[in-house]
């Protein structure tokens, strides 16, 4: 009897179909499903795109950890090479150019054919396949001799660290500069400004009664003009 699972998320299905080798007739399924440990075929839809990978064990194994591997590198931002798991099933994945876009790979190889599958994924997509992942991982009656181990990464492939008194130092001489530029400043006397001196009167110059008031340039007052 084939045996079914099937992980969803909105964007992402994983089906897995295989076999139980120690189920007998008559036996308690263990929490109300039979256990699969033979795997038959695994299929990985995605909804947006209507593409398909699919496989057996082998492919599945693959899929799992250079996926998992993959999501490790992008939520810790260090980048390090993918070791392949098994040549004559190859899963790849690489980051595109374009933003958000991921480039996963198949290459199944035979005796008489070598087959390439490339499928491009939004980060939405690649997500909700790693969910999928988890949900086959959290599920115990799924093949259970299946386990992902995820290793810190290295530290040859970490970005060298800058040392403290690298980072402090332009800092600090950034606060230098600007106080000797403040002790500079205080230190400039203040310009002096002469004082304006008073406008000198000479004793000869008289101004007539009549225009003392008018501004200049104004005709004289018509009426203390002499009749003709």
């Amino acid at each position: 009897m084939t045996i079914k699972r099937q992980y969803s998320l909105p964007n992402c299905t994983l089906v897995l179909e295989g076999l139980s080798e120690t189920a007998e007739e008559g036996s308690e399924p263990i929490s109300g499903q039979q256990p699969m440990s033979i795997l038959v075929n695994a299929e990985c839809h995605f909804t947006g795109s209507n593409q398909l990978l699919s496989g057996g064990r082998v492919f599945f194994e693959n899929l799992v950890k250079t996926v998992s591997a993959y999501a490790q590198e992008l939520l810790s931002g260090i980048a390090h090479p993918q070791e392949s798991h098994n040549n004559s099933m190859m899963v790849g994945i690489e980051t595109l150019a374009a933003e958000n876009l991921h480039r996963l790979t198949l290459e199944s190889e035979t005796e008489s054919d070598k087959d390439k599958t490339i499928i491009e994924l939004n980060t939405v997509e690649l997500f909700d396949l790693v969910e999928a992942i988890d949900q086959f991982f959290a599920d115990s009656t799924t093949l259970p001799d299946l386990n992902l181990t995820l290793v810190p990464v290295s530290k040859r492939y970490r970005h060298p660290e800058e040392p403290l008194a690298d980072r402090v130092m332009p800092a600090a001489v950034g606060v230098t500069s600007l106080a000797l530029a403040a002790v500079a400043f205080l230190m400039i006397p203040p310009p002096q400004v002469p004082e304006p001196k008073p406008k000198e009167i000479s004793p000869t110059q008289t101004v007539p009664p009549n225009q003392e008031s008018q501004p200049p340039g104004a005709s004289p007052n018509p009426t203390n003009s002499p009749s003709p």
